[in-house]
């Protein structure tokens, strides 16, 4: 087997999933290892009546988690905040106020940095309430702000700080704030200075809050949640925010993943912490943990063995950003809709990183578990 037979392969197995599925309307798919000589990059389908090409700038959803927390650690390193600070230390009085009222008892003291990265803050999710209240009424409009001081006023808590994993868009909202506080920056200023500009991602930005250095040839690909396109309501990036707002074609994204692999982002000891201090996220996410903003496989015998293991970040609407150590492979990629969201991941490991794994044992290439 050559590394074109693979890479057709793995082509031919994506591009039958969005053939044989009518709510995908275009999806995209790049897998990229030196070590396999495999470097595919594949769009499908059709976006504004055009076809899709690779070119495309895509908005991979909560896979900007990934960014968010990538300069919270950049932070770290530079001195201007520990993981363990707790986030009253960087944000204001009024937005601290009554934060975090669980069962009577304020905890708003008690919520750090690493809490907020980890996802065991405890505090509840706003962003579907805010998206439900955006699809009712197209003209609701609320700041990140203004989403918080919302979320504390209508939402109870699910838990103690550090009590258990919660998933929430309040968390990123909230780094993002901590992040604008330390810099004195907006925070789609600080993401273009610490990693757009310093990586070449010129055709990357934050919807509705930047615009790219160089504007795309291709139009913006659409993606849906539950049947309306997220990318044509006014005003939606206020509830996307530092919770998952970049766009940028997949090639811009396999920049961002190969230089955090290669610690060009951050160093090794911070990204081994971001990686390693995770928690179980439980049902219905059987096998994987959560580190900051990282997804971790476990190990499941016969469902998911030790060679299978990879780690990175997810996004709702079928996306997905991932570090394949076995086979040194990045593997991103979306579908585009919202009814992908637990699908995507099957596809990846079960299709995709099945097919390496099978083409480097043919190969008699060394699988390394590092």
């Amino acid at each position: 087997m050559k590394e074109e037979d693979v890479q057709n392969r793995i082509e031919s197995l994506f591009r039958n999933q969005v053939r044989n599925d009518g709510r995908v309307k275009n999806a995209y798919l790049l897998v990229d290892s030196d070590k396999l000589n495999i470097h595919l990059n594949a769009a499908a389908g059709t976006t504004d009546g055009s076809k899709a090409h690779i070119g495309q700038p895509n908005h991979l959803a909560s896979v900007g988690k990934l960014f968010t927390a990538a300069l919270i650690g950049i932070l770290h390193e530079r001195g201007q905040l520990d993981y363990d600070d707790p986030v009253g230390r960087y944000l204001d009085a009024d937005l601290m106020r009554s934060l975090h009222v669980f069962k009577g008892k304020d905890y708003s003291d008690q919520i750090t940095i690493r809490h907020l990265l980890m996802q065991t803050s405890g505090l509840n999710d706003v962003f579907y309430h805010l998206w439900k209240k955006k699809m009712e009424n197209p003209d609701f409009r609320i700041s990140p702000r203004g989403a918080i001081i919302w979320g504390k006023e209508n939402l109870q808590p699910k838990a103690v700080p550090g009590g258990r994993h919660f998933y929430t868009d309040t968390n990123y909202f909230l780094l993002g704030l901590i992040i604008e506080s330390i810099t004195k920056k907006g925070f789609h200023e600080v993401m273009h200075e610490l990693i757009f500009k310093p990586l070449d991602m010129e055709h990357a930005w934050l919807y509705g809050l930047s615009e790219p250095e160089t504007a795309s040839d291709y139009p913006t690909a659409r993606l849906y949640i539950k049947g309306h396109d997220l990318l044509s309501i006014e005003g939606i990036h206020e509830i996307d925010y530092a919770g998952g707002s970049v766009i940028a074609p997949l090639k811009d994204f396999l920049s961002f993943m190969k230089a955090l692999v290669g610690h060009r982002i951050v160093k090794k000891e911070t990204l081994d912490r971001m990686i390693e201090d995770d928690i179980p996220m439980g049902f219905p996410i059987l096998g994987f943990n959560y580190g900051y903003s990282i997804w971790k496989t476990g190990t499941i015998p016969l469902i998911l063995p030790r060679e299978y293991y990879c780690w990175g970040c997810v996004g709702v609407t079928g996306a997905f950003m991932f570090y394949h150590p076995g086979t040194e492979s990045f593997i991103i990629g979306t579908f585009n809709d919202f009814s992908w969201r637990g699908k995507a991941l099957r596809f990846m490991a079960g299709k995709v990183i099945k097919e390496l794994l099978q083409y480097q044992e043919k190969k008699g290439i060394k699988t390394s578990y590092s």
